[in-house]
């Protein structure tokens, strides 16, 4: 029953059940994974990182922001550590922290955290790659929820050269990108009105 094997088991079905839309299911199977990883590989692993970052996203879906917050930065400490504080993993982690901050209220953190993510995909995609256009539109939403509309549109526009470049104009994140840009485009028009 605590083989690392049977934790990567236990953490597939987590992900099965958070598919389902299961998510105390989810949080249980996971949280039994972190148990095992953490008894056989003890508390600052990548294994671990990984199953602590699967609690997270799960305390997220669930609205429990705080924690939430507590498991991506244990796991971001531990990514941190182990890969460096440029490897993608990383990045991707900070992004997640920067969408609970926003969420939390926190938007000036948020940003923060977004263009962290922004320097490190950039450093290691370069300037016109998907991640890059994710981590492009999250700061053009917190730029617009900052009130910074003419910073959110460039961001927006951005995006969505980079996402229609690569994933071409009717893949979901292109239609996200555009939709993102004309609602910043409608509120710039309000506030000359």
């Amino acid at each position: 029953k605590d083989h690392p094997n049977v934790a990567t088991l236990v953490n597939n079905i987590g992900m099965v059940l958070k598919a389902l839309g299961d998510l105390q299911g989810a949080k249980e199977y996971y949280e039994r994974a972190l148990r095992i990883d953490e008894k056989t590989y003890g508390t600052e692993h990548p294994n671990v990182a990984i199953r602590v970052n699967n609690i997270g996203g799960v305390l997220l879906a669930l609205g429990d922001l705080q924690g939430a917050k507590e498991y991506l930065e244990r796991a971001l400490r531990i990514f941190e550590i182990h890969l460096g504080k440029d490897h993608p993993n990383v990045a991707t982690l900070v992004n997640n922290i920067g969408m609970v901050l926003k969420d939390l209220g926190d938007l000036q953190g948020a940003k923060e955290y977004y263009e962290r993510a922004l320097r490190i995909d950039e450093k290691t995609y370069g300037t016109e790659h998907p991640d890059v256009a994710i981590d492009v539109s999250n700061i053009g939403g917190v730029l617009l929820a900052l009130g910074d509309l003419q910073g959110a549109k460039e961001y927006y526009e951005r995006a969505l050269r980079i996402f229609e470049k690569f994933l071409g104009p009717d893949h979901p994140n292109t239609q996200i990108a555009r939709k993102n840009l004309q609602i910043c485009i409608d509120e710039i028009n309000r506030s000359n009105s």
